[in-house]
């Protein structure tokens, strides 16, 4: 099993902004009152300006624009809508937000499967559970070590325990589940804005983590033999935690995550994080990140999908 794969999969927003039914348990949101059409027209260049760094870094970028009618505010994040999985398995996972499962489109996965030549050779939905009132929001809510087979995952409104162990049943993972809140007390919305796996490294808001806990978790962190990069509350406001290690097509280790990101580390934190990898990718997404409350890597869902 590799952690780490070459090819993504990204969505173009048709109506990019604020989403009122998502605000209340993303505490990374903050509204802004400047005209629609600009915050639209910023955070397309600011995805054009990931797609582009991304494919200069080896990536294989397969963004797709979001199909109508019915044009959605977070639809630049599938990640957490889908995850593709290595053994020809995709996988649709239940929103919590109305809105948010209107993005649900299998026909983009249809495009992903023709333009990249992909086998799709499963597909375990489990999207029932929102009737239920049970989500688990993707990786945004789950954040899988391949390699040792583990789906790490905070509680929040947005991550219900009882599905990710479903999802662990049929993908062969084990369940890691935990409690972090921010300097509020409230709780972490997605794991994947404070906890970030590589190949060679780990990236965890160590302070954010239940007492009894943290330990347990930043030893499992550990025992892969990974270097593991704790960063604080503030950090991980700055989205530090919310990075994605790909691989590009030369071989070449490639961390992606956001120019504030980058910056949140200081000079000894970004040193560690380029020996573990060949290549930084650091472009600006302010919009993005302010009034969608996520940043580079809920950006971005991985192809591990095996091709045709």
């Amino acid at each position: 099993m590799s952690q780490t794969t070459d090819a993504v999969l990204m969505v173009r927003p048709a109506a990019f902004g604020w989403n009122p039914e998502t605000a209340s348990s993303n505490a990374f949101q903050r509204p802004d009152s400047g005209p629609t059409g600009l915050r639209q027209a910023r955070a397309l260049a600011e995805f054009d300006g990931l797609v582009e760094a991304l494919a200069s870094a080896g990536i294989r970028v397969f963004a797709l624009d979001e199909p109508g009618p019915d044009a959605c505010p977070d639809a630049v994040f599938p990640n957490n809508w889908v995850s593709l999985h290595q053994d020809g398995t995709v996988v649709l996972y239940p929103m919590m937000a109305p809105s948010r499962r209107r993005e649900r489109r299998v026909e983009l996965i249809a495009r992903l499967e023709e333009q990249g030549g992909y086998a799709v050779e499963r597909l375990v939905d489990l999207t029932h559970h929102e009737l239920a009132g049970r989500v688990l929001e993707g990786t945004g809510s789950v954040v899988f070590d391949h390699v040792a087979r583990v789906a790490y995952a905070c509680r929040s409104p947005r991550t219900d325990e009882p599905v990710l162990r479903e999802l662990c049943e049929e993908l062969g993972y084990e369940p890691l589940a935990f409690d972090a809140t921010d300097e509020s007390g409230v709780p972490v919305y997605h794991t994947n804005v404070m906890l970030s796996i590589g190949s060679r490294s780990a990236i965890v808001c160590g302070p954010a983590i239940a007492g009894p806990q943290r330990g347990q978790l930043l030893e499992r962190l550990r025992a892969g033999g990974r270097r593991v990069v704790d960063i604080d509350h503030a950090q991980m406001a700055a989205f530090a935690g919310n990075a994605l290690e790909l691989n590009s097509e030369a071989g070449t280790a490639v961390l992606a995550l956001s120019a504030s990101a980058w910056q949140a580390f200081g000079p000894a934190g970004r040193e560690l994080l380029c020996d573990c990898v060949g290549a930084v990718v650091a472009p600006p997404v302010p919009t993005i990140e302010q009034l969608g409350g996520g940043s580079v890597r809920c950006m971005i869902a991985e192809v591990f999908l095996p091709r045709r």
